[in-house]
């Protein structure tokens, strides 16, 4: 089979969280490239509606969806509003996340851990949920993909609540393609390394960020792009036989620090 038919997407309904900025800006497009039909989900209405119009501008389909991700309510509707525009969602990128505050871990107070814990943890696991139940009951096959860190397979200082959330992603990965698989729902993730974002471009470029880039084995961060063959290969049939894997993209990061 040609790579271009192995990585199609035409026909599929995906739905990318925190679809307003950073790396889910870009799972979106490229999603979309490929032929999917894509739900845009995040808090940012107007940063949805851009992108919408730029995806449908290039002869996409996609719809803007207002949500807070913590909202259990506002997911339920994001799902349904989903499903009304395009069909059942058979490609879930969960993506959305926050940041965590530098502090040592003798300074996060319990509003900090649980701000974070909320989104990049109990987020993940409820779309992932929901989305998984969806499927089951269209009968549908899909894939599930959960954006976790290398800070998830390794810790660095000050980052203690956010490392802990995306290493428990990891797990809750594995747990979720266990129980799935049987029923054609693959789910994996992606452990991206340091890559310039809104959330962290001010640090990534500054002499702190310069310095961790020469410890990068690539002597990079990652681009926009860098992402993409990850997350075709997990969304199409590509992967069909790939479930509770997590693939670091990291330009060699990870493998600098176990040495």
């Amino acid at each position: 089979m040609k790579a271009s038919e192995l990585f199609d997407l035409t026909g599929r309904v995906a739905l990318v969280t925190g679809a307003s900025s950073g790396l889910g800006v870009q799972f979106a497009r490229a999603l979309a490239e490929n032929g999917a039909a894509v739900a845009l989900v995040a808090r940012r209405a107007d940063r949805l509606a851009a992108l919408r119009d730029e995806i449908e501008a290039r002869g996409g389909r996609a719809v803007a969806i207002e949500a807070d991700v913590t909202d259990r309510d506002a997911m339920r509707r994001a799902f349904d509003a989903a499903e009304a525009a395009f069909g059942t969602v058979t490609i879930l990128i969960n993506n959305a996340g926050v940041a965590q505050a530098a502090l040592r871990v003798t300074d996060v107070s319990p509003e900090e851990w649980r701000r974070v814990l909320s989104l990049d943890l109990d987020g993940v696991f409820y779309w992932a949920q929901e989305g998984a139940r969806r499927m089951l009951a269209a009968k549908a096959q899909g894939s599930i993909v959960n954006i976790a860190s290398v800070l998830g397979l390794g810790v660095a200082k000050g980052v203690a609540a956010y490392a802990t959330a995306k290493a428990a992603v990891i797990q809750v990965t594995k747990s979720l393609a266990l129980e799935l698989a049987f029923k054609g729902v693959r789910v994996n993730a992606i452990a991206p390394g340091w890559f310039v974002t809104e959330i962290n471009d001010e640090y990534l470029t500054s002499e702190a960020g310069n310095a961790m880039k020469r410890d990068i084995p690539m002597g990079r961060f990652g681009d926009s792009g860098d992402l993409d063959g990850a997350l075709l290969l997990l969304a199409s049939n590509a992967g069909r036989y790939i479930t509770g894997a997590t693939i670091v993209v990291d330009g060699g990061q990870v493998v600098q620090l176990k040495g």
